[in-house]
């Protein structure tokens, strides 16, 4: 970084843009197999939140691949980048205010560890999809799994590289056993618990 380069605080802080949205802000990290739910999930709550009047954004792996991260491959250094550069958005729409959405494979703790680590205590919400791989692979909604079961994908998350699954989440969700709305209503009432949303609306 160049010596060059200085920190700008804002007038406005990001306590009192979150409190304009009666709402305080917070990353949920959604991490999980190929298939296991993450940006099914991740929508429905978006939506669901949207409804009820509060603030957010969602960040999708394969979206972000088009245009923020479309120079990165998918090498072990690529991945970390990918992780990084997310993490970095993901705290300047906190520091907005919002309630951030992030649905990523992000298979090692190492890096979902590096983005918990930008976000002060309690902001950094880790949603692991801890759906079984036979579940994913039986769905398998990009036909991926059958493409690495075949040798045509290599590396390949939860068939030739590894997934490293979260000791310690916040929420955990089984979508070969919990509806979507199931899992909404879940993730819903753990922001309520934790005081991230307010049923009245009103940020106390």
């Amino acid at each position: 970084m160049s010596s060059n380069i200085v920190w700008h605080n804002h007038k406005v802080t990001r306590a009192e843009r979150a409190e304009n949205k009666h709402q305080r802000p917070c990353l949920l990290w959604f991490t999980g197999l190929s298939g296991s739910g993450k940006s099914t999930i991740a929508n429905a709550l978006d939506v669901a939140l949207h409804q009820r009047g509060y603030h957010t954004f969602l960040l999708d792996g394969d979206n972000v691949r088009h245009g923020l991260n479309k120079d990165l491959g998918f090498s072990d250094e690529d991945r970390v980048e990918n992780i990084r550069r997310i993490g970095e958005v993901s705290k300047l729409f906190t520091d907005a205010g919002l309630i951030v959405l992030s649905a990523f494979i992000s298979p090692f703790t190492s890096d979902r560890r590096m983005v918990r680590n930008l976000f002060p205590a309690g902001e950094f919400v880790e949603v692991f999809m801890d759906t079984p791989l036979a579940t994913c692979e039986e769905r398998d909604p990009k036909g991926l799994y059958e493409k690495a079961r075949a040798g045509k994908i290599k590396h390949f998350t939860g068939i030739d590289s590894p997934y490293e699954a979260p000791e310690r989440p916040e929420v955990r969700l089984d979508t070969s056993s919990m509806s979507v709305d199931d899992c909404v209503d879940h993730l819903i009432g753990y922001l309520l618990q934790r005081e991230l949303i307010f049923e009245s609306g009103q940020a106390g």
